[in-house]
């Protein structure tokens, strides 16, 4: 439970399966039991997100409720007890959806990977104006992103951390076998088990300053756009991630990323569905596959389920640094924006460095829909331009 003692904030940060969610719920718990909080906003990155994990997950409000157990109404996403306190939920992609309604407290999850989380979390603030004392609490994976940085430094925020290691007794065997022994001791591993705060790679061809000076919160009319696809060499529920990643190029020759879809654990048949549907959310002019693990068996699969697709197939012929650093290089000049936050993908790029470390797949996917865009050919080769 959170230190006694003047606060607004009390930021978790804890690692994975540390049971951050248990310690928000249940705070939120006590203060409606107690009658100390009436009107309660709950915040997630997206409403799926509060729904399932923060209302009806397994450490959600309605999972650990006793006697005073809320039901939710669907129809206006909110959360009822019986004694009359009220949960709202919301979607921190929508910041506007937070203007207007107040409360008294607040439980926002997962901050450091939420899309507009400077917009949202200031909306929010905004909102928690009732009460004689309104507060509100933080869990979160820390990530070393500008919304988590302002609240560590905020003199009205308490922290408290907790490692995965710390809820041991309720974590299955295998994620200890197969998660922490991969992960521990890592740069990932510090962050995502020990909650630690990890700073750029110094080594790294990004940095989050780099990309920082250049994000927007929309992008503007785009000339072109292509979805790049990096497949997992297995399918199934241990396969890597498949990098999935939008890019688009305005007339001027500025490129924008708007959209990450990377997602681990997929069958064939499921990724290229979701790659589709990439395609079709984003109005894509081409999808950029890389066949080397795959092949033709790639194409085949993605014109299964988008049969009047562009599809050009990219093999790597050369080491990943020698496409990635012309890539970077744009960035260092200013010519490649991030429209919102892409938190899983930036901390890719932020923390690699050529020739070390596992292959990562949106980067890998980020790299070949830039390299598409605006190098025309494979990164490095010579080119010819008509004068």
């Amino acid at each position: 439970m959170p230190p006694r003692g003047e606060w607004t904030t009390w930021a978790l940060l804890g690692g994975r399966g540390a049971g951050k969610t248990r310690a928000g719920a249940e705070w939120i718990r006590s203060l409606v039991d107690r009658n100390l909080a009436g009107r309660i906003a709950l915040v997630g990155e997206t409403l799926g997100d509060v729904r399932e994990v923060m209302i009806e997950g397994a450490s959600g409000l309605t999972s650990l409720a006793g006697t005073n157990r809320p039901r939710y109404e669907t129809s206006r996403k909110r959360l009822l007890w019986p004694n009359g306190a009220v949960a709202q939920a919301f979607s921190a992609s929508e910041p506007e959806s937070l203007r207007g309604p107040q409360f008294d407290a607040a439980w926002a999850d997962e901050v450091a990977k939420w899309r507009y989380a400077e917009a949202a979390w200031d909306m929010l603030q905004f909102g928690l104006r009732l009460g004689a004392r309104p507060r509100q609490v933080v869990t979160t994976t820390p990530r070393p992103v500008p919304i988590v940085k302002r609240l560590l430094s905020d003199e009205a925020t308490v922290i408290t951390r907790a490692s995965t290691y710390a809820n041991r007794a309720n974590l299955a065997d295998a994620f200890f076998r197969s998660v922490i022994t991969r992960y521990e001791g890592t740069r990932l591993g510090r962050q995502e088990l020990d909650a630690e705060l990890i700073e750029d790679n110094p080594d790294a061809l990004w940095s989050r300053e780099m990309i920082d000076a250049t994000r927007v919160a929309r992008a503007p009319d785009l000339v072109r756009i292509v979805v790049a696809v990096d497949p997992p060499a297995t399918s199934g529920p241990n396969a890597d991630e498949c990098g999935i990643v939008v890019a688009g190029m305005t007339e001027s020759g500025s490129a924008y990323v708007i959209d990450d879809r990377s997602m681990g654990g997929l069958t064939p048949l499921t990724w290229a569905s979701r790659a589709a549907k990439a395609y079709r959310d984003h109005r894509a002019d081409r999808i950029i596959a890389e066949s080397n693990q795959g092949g033709e068996m790639v194409s085949t699969i993605m014109r299964q389920v988008m049969p009047q697709a562009s599809i050009r197939l990219v093999r790597a012929t050369r080491g990943k640094w020698v496409r990635a650093e012309p890539v970077a290089a744009l960035y260092e000049r200013g010519l490649v924006s991030h429209v919102g936050s892409l938190a899983r993908l930036e901390d890719q790029m932020c923390d690699f460095v050529p020739g070390m470390g596992k292959s990562p797949d949106r980067l890998d996917a980020l790299v070949w829909a830039l390299t598409d865009l605006m190098l025309g050919t494979e990164a490095g080769a010579p080119k010819v331009r008509r004068l």
